[in-house]
């Protein structure tokens, strides 16, 4: 069991590749051991090229079947070998947007009882024995309730995986992240969109591209400069959800944005080795 070990919680298929893409596929070139876990099978997505329009009306779930090889290509790019669905395909459901009827699906993971979901994920975690766990904030970053509910049953598994109540060795997660999209860093994205050409709409303001994350709350940069490859070929891999262009991608809405492959996170609980104010962690393993 190799001695550095990364888990990351995301909703739907593309949001590993998405915004945390870079990161993934660094951990994993460097040998550590990374699990990814995904909430939903993301059968709520829109789907954009018109080949595959059928999936989207399909009410058999077909898009979210399709989306299981999308991810399957995503995670062989990232270098990924350890991916699960939480309580295996299909148990989750995705919700929709938020307030949409799909929110009241039976299977809807917005709906799911946290406790049930947070044992399940903390049986993973008993399993793998991450050190770092990586999730959403309590926004969900952009306020999807799928990534909301992820943020809580990741916070809730990180604390259940160490109770000796639960059936197996328990096991105490030593970091907890939350996915961080800084303000200042969407802004300078948004100025740099605006003075180029291109197929897609230019953001008009933060909040066309998420809800962004102050500075504040921001304590840890990875540059994974040297794996923008992999990152942009795994988000070329969900063509159902994605359209890259060069340097620049845009999901249903039209919106540009950037490939970037420095990523950012907000340290929850755990040691940290920031020293000075202003400065930023560099590792998500740095303290351990």
């Amino acid at each position: 069991m190799t001695d550095r070990r990364l888990m990351m919680v995301h909703a739907h298929p593309d949001d590993e590749s998405i915004v945390t893409g870079a990161t993934l596929a660094k951990y994993a070139a460097e040998g550590a051991g990374v699990t990814l876990v995904t909430c939903t099978l993301g059968e709520e997505g829109e789907v954009i090229p018109d080949d595959l329009a059928h999936l989207a009306s399909d009410r058999e779930d077909t898009l979210g079947e399709h989306r299981i090889g999308e991810l399957d290509k995503a995670c062989l790019a990232l270098g990924v070998r350890d991916h699960r669905f939480l309580g295996g395909p299909g148990r989750y459901r995705d919700s929709g947007m938020m307030g949409a009827p799909t929110n009241e699906h039976p299977r809807a993971f917005w709906g799911a009882d946290v406790e049930e979901a947070a044992t399940l994920l903390a049986q993973v975690i008993r399993e793998v024995r991450p050190h770092v766990l990586v999730s959403y904030d309590e926004h969900g970053g952009y306020g999807h309730p799928d990534h909301v509910q992820a943020h809580r049953v990741a916070r809730r598994a990180f604390l259940r995986a160490g109770e000796r109540s639960m059936p197996g060795t328990p096991w105490q997660v030593r970091k907890l992240y939350a996915i961080a999209q800084p303000v200042s860093r969407i802004e300078e994205s948004i100025a740099r969109l605006r003075e180029e050409s291109g197929s897609f709409t230019p953001p008009a303001r933060v909040s066309d591209i998420a809800r962004g994350t102050p500075e504040t709350a921001v304590t840890t940069r990875v540059d994974a400069t040297d794996h923008w490859a992999a990152k942009a070929l795994a988000m070329r891999a969900h063509a159902t959800q994605i359209t890259v262009e060069g340097e620049r991608f845009a999901l249903s809405n039209d919106i540009a944005q950037e490939i970037d492959a420095v990523e950012y996170f907000t340290l929850l609980v755990g040691p940290t080795q920031r020293i000075q104010h202003g400065e930023y962690e560099t590792d998500l393993f740095a303290g351990l």
